[in-house]
């Protein structure tokens, strides 16, 4: 446990400290780029722990107390303390505020801009080493799901989700994200050495969405699940049902009730199965596995517990940690790699459609089609961080280039006090040929301060419900 939250806060300052300060040397450059005098790059925020003048201008280099971020302070006639004086007449012409309106608005791109090209870096990197990833053939589909209902079968492998090729199971999940989820997509299957295409209703996600089902995937909220085979028993927890039934770690659990098992996922679905729903309320059934031990094949009786998950929702549990068969695993196992330009070309093509995703999610969230239980806070990251940095390089850069996705488009939407506020400003600047008034920016900034405040809240009360 100590462990876990070591990495988790290890990773969210390496997360936020690379990220932030990466954004604000945008702002930077492109303002040294403009000629405009910085006074102060700070590498935190609060107290200046250190701090060193270098350069023409002496800029001040500091490293602050609170190492979640970082700022760039420039010249600025509207920004000046009280015991800082005049600002001399030789620096005028470089003050922030005195510069066209281009400037200032490329100044303040910068920031986010900065965040998408790190993606694209990172995402680069990544196609250049090689990424792996998981063939997206599938398990049989859960009863009564969208993929049951749409005739699909266990094997098929999907080729494009309307007619767009996907290669792994990522690329489905993204493909269905940004789908419609109103309508349906069209799965594009090989099976049995012939091409179908099969029609697949989203409601099912569009519901989960609107719910705020944090616990699946898209692909699982429709019953997708990818051949895995019969899942092992990577792990029992002490005092669970499992370990009271006599479950060991290594088992392999080839059936629930005598329904045949080619996932972790159809475990997961199938021990959910022994809920019963009675008049004032619900239970969890035994359940029958069938497990294959040292050669051998047992039948083993286990009373899943009842337990509440993240959604407020009734779920049964064992206690066990799922792992997967290494043999199949490898046999399933796909790796993208490419040269350094067509990785690139991959690098842009993916943060567009990532950026794209999360522009629509923000969307949906504020026309009310998705769950503000969606909103992720710092806690969260933080425990994403420390899985992805327990996992292994690979996954942690990949990590970085979401987060930097997601901060880029963070700070471009038009919410003052936002570096996208600022660009609202200068863009209804360019229009009017003039600077907006004062008593409406003004406005602008206490909405914005409300805003900000709001989803900080709400995002942080999403990340204590996911975990406590």
């Amino acid at each position: 446990m100590l462990l876990t939250v070591l990495y988790s806060f290890l990773g969210f300052i390496i997360t936020i400290g690379i990220l932030v300060t990466l954004h604000e040397l945008g702002h930077y450059s492109v303002a040294r780029w403009c000629n405009v005098k910085v006074l102060r790059f700070s590498f935190g925020f609060g107290p200046v722990l250190f701090s060193r003048r270098l350069g023409r201008d002496q800029t001040e280099w500091a490293l602050s107390a609170i190492p979640l971020g970082g700022y760039v302070r420039m010249l600025d006639e509207g920004d000046r303390q009280d015991d800082e004086g005049p600002i001399a007449e030789s620096d005028l012409p470089r003050a922030f505020n005195r510069q066209r309106v281009w400037k200032r608005f490329a100044i303040v791109a910068a920031g986010p801009l900065s965040n998408f090209l790190l993606a694209v870096l990172l995402l680069a990197a990544m196609f250049m080493v090689g990424v792996p990833g998981l063939a997206p053939v599938l398990s049989q589909p859960a009863a009564e799901t969208a993929a049951a209902e749409a005739g699909l079968q266990p094997q098929d492998r999907i080729v494009a989700v309307d007619d767009q090729p996907v290669v792994v199971w990522q690329d489905v999940i993204q493909k269905l994200l940004s789908a419609d989820a109103s309508a349906a997509v069209t799965l594009t299957v090989e099976r049995d050495g012939f091409s179908l295409k099969v029609p697949l209703k989203l409601s099912a996600m569009a519901e989960s969405s609107r719910k705020g089902d944090s616990e699946r995937s898209p692909a699982e909220q429709l019953g997708l699940h990818p051949y895995l085979g019969a899942p092992l028993l990577a792990n029992v927890t002490k005092d669970s049902p499992a370990s009271a039934a006599g479950l060991k770690k290594g088992d392999r659990v080839q059936a629930v009730n005598g329904v045949a098992l080619d996932s972790p996922g159809a475990l997961v679905e199938q021990i959910n199965q022994t809920l019963k729903q009675t008049a004032d309320q619900i239970t969890a059934a035994t359940a029958e596995l069938t497990v294959r031990r040292d050669g051998m094949t047992l039948t083993i009786p286990v009373t899943p517990r009842l337990e509440t998950d993240a959604n407020g929702k009734k779920v049964a549990r064992i206690g066990v940690t799922i792992g997967v068969d290494p043999e199949v695993n490898a046999r399933y196992r796909v790796t993208q790699r490419y040269g350094v330009i067509e990785s690139l070309g991959r690098g842009v093509v993916r943060t567009w459609d990532l950026t794209a995703l999360s522009f629509k999610m923000i969307g949906r969230m504020i026309v009310g089609t998705a769950s503000l239980k969606n909103l992720s806070g710092p806690i969260t990251i933080a425990d994403y961080a420390g899985q992805s940095i327990q996992a292994g390089f690979q996954q942690f850069m990949t990590y970085l280039a979401l987060i930097s996705i997601g901060l880029g488009v963070l700070n471009f939407l038009p919410v003052p006090l936002l570096d996208g506020g600022h660009l609202l400003y200068y863009f209804a600047e360019m229009l009017r040929g003039r600077p907006l008034p004062e008593r409406v920016m003004e406005i602008g900034q206490r909405i914005g301060f409300a805003l900000i405040v709001s989803l900080i809240v709400l995002a942080l009360f999403n990340d204590f419900s996911r975990k406590f």
